[in-house]
């Protein structure tokens, strides 16, 4: 019989769990966020090998710096912060633009297909979506950390503030630029006839 989500360990038990040398705690943690770091960190690197190797990175150095965590915020947001600053790192290293675009296209088309969905229809939306993914990677980093933790990982401005270090007023601000870039792009690619 599967537990139900309330039976499961908070965050904050599993980080003390950790701390008490419970290696299985940490792993635990990995779990339930791992598809997040990584989703995150795609959405930044534009490539998912890097994505998969930025999010080990962020729960080695997580696992490593976890004495340090203060539990004045979220594990969650405290994991973002990591993983943000990977992402910031290696795109200094690779600059934005030079890495390859990885999509791959099982993760693009929706695999149960129904039979009011034609093989037109979901190339058109693989199609657009691609193009999304693109114009996002070429937002400056900026941009492009604070549109997707904004509107791609649905975090609040209080979350962003406190995984980036930067004031609220500061982050709409480059959440509005990305979108103003972003309109921009989308609307040469498809213009109105």
């Amino acid at each position: 019989m599967p537990l139900d989500r309330q039976d499961e360990p908070s965050d904050a038990q599993l980080v003390a769990r950790s701390l008490a040398q419970d290696q299985a705690a940490f792993g635990q943690l990995i779990d339930r966020h791992a598809s997040a770091i990584v989703n995150l960190s795609y959405r930044m690197v534009g490539n998912r090998a890097e994505a998969e190797d930025l999010a080990q990175e962020t729960f080695l150095a997580a696992y490593k710096a976890l004495s340090t965590f203060r539990a004045d915020s979220k594990f969650s947001t405290w994991l973002y912060r990591i993983a943000t600053n990977k992402c910031k790192d290696w795109l200094r290293v690779k600059r934005p633009g030079q890495g390859q675009y990885d999509l791959d296209a099982d993760e693009s088309l929706d695999l149960y297909v129904r039979e009011d969905r034609t093989p037109e229809v979901l190339l058109s939306r693989q199609q657009v979506a691609q193009e999304l993914e693109q114009a996002i990677q070429r937002l400056p980093p900026l941009y492009r950390e604070a549109f997707v933790l904004k509107h791609v990982e649905g975090l609040s401005y209080e979350e962003m503030e406190d995984i980036l270090g930067v004031s609220g007023d500061t982050l709409k601000m480059r959440v509005y630029k990305g979108r103003v870039q972003l309109s921009r792009e989308l609307a040469a690619l498809n213009p109105i006839r």
